[in-house]
């Protein structure tokens, strides 16, 4: 199924689930992207899922780079620069792989993601390389590149960056900060990346594609409610309604994709 053949009924649900997942990332600073796209790819392609969200992704991350001063905006690229650069290579290649594999085993890979991401926030089981984080070597830009470069083909493919959200927040920057260098990380991946999905031809039609501008708006206002909500929600209300709806999220597409459901 395709966005454009959506009944409109269908068509409120998928602006209901940018909505939500724009409130999500304004109160937790993260989980647009992966709430967004997973909760999508269970009602449409996954690969058109994935692209679909790219440029509510980075109107999102405008949003959030805005609460950044200008002293912590150059702070914060002068300091994850490699960074950024790695994850840019990583994710043009993540990009073109992307168009390469089967709705199915995507979908079925995304729920895995997914519920990966959900056991990981939980230390359920750890993040390959995570335990490494607090070493110096992988806080050199050697190790930021390292870092990026995997991380970015992962977001390239999926939208999930788990991996870079895990490595920035081994820095112990405070949250405001936190949720700052996050956005100003995958806004630079996300403005490459709508180019690219562009000279790929990874949207299927130019509907598609106006219909992803269009999406901007109910996700930058679901980020401008989370931002209210912030202050309100304790940490463990924040965890446990994001890591509850991905964790559904994250079961419905493993067995849509088996063919289970």
């Amino acid at each position: 199924m395709t966005l454009a053949s959506l009944p409109p009924a269908t068509v409120a649900v998928v602006a209901g689930v940018v909505l939500v997942a724009g409130a999500t990332n304004g109160v937790a600073g993260f989980g647009f992207a992966v709430v967004g796209t997973m909760a999508l790819a269970t009602l449409v392609d996954p690969a058109t899922a994935v692209v679909f969200m790219i440029v509510p992704i980075f109107a999102v991350n405008v949003s959030l780079v805005s609460d950044l001063s200008r002293t912590e905006l150059r702070s914060c690229s002068a300091r994850f620069w490699p960074l950024i650069a790695a994850a840019l290579v990583g994710t043009v290649v993540g990009m073109a792989a992307l168009q390469r594999v089967p709705a199915a085993p995507l979908r079925v890979g995304l729920g895995v993601l997914t519920l990966g991401f959900v056991a990981t926030a939980q230390r359920a089981v750890p993040v390959p390389g995570m335990d490494s984080f607090d070493g110096a070597a992988l806080k050199s830009r050697l190790g930021m590149v390292g870092v990026g470069g995997v991380s970015g083909v992962l977001f390239g493919g999926t939208n999930v960056g788990v991996q870079l959200i895990a490595y920035l927040r081994s820095f112990d920057l405070s949250h405001g900060l936190f949720v700052g260098v996050v956005a100003l990380v995958f806004l630079g991946l996300n403005g490459i990346r709508v180019a690219i999905a562009g000279a790929f031809g990874l949207y299927p039609s130019t509907a598609v594609a106006a219909a992803s501008l269009v999406a901007v708006v109910p996700a930058v206002a679901g980020v401008a409610v989370g931002k209210r909500l912030r202050t309100l929600v304790s940490e463990r209300a924040r965890r446990l309604v994001v890591l509850g709806l991905l964790t559904l999220v994250g079961v419905r597409l493993v067995t849509g994709g088996l063919g289970i459901a």
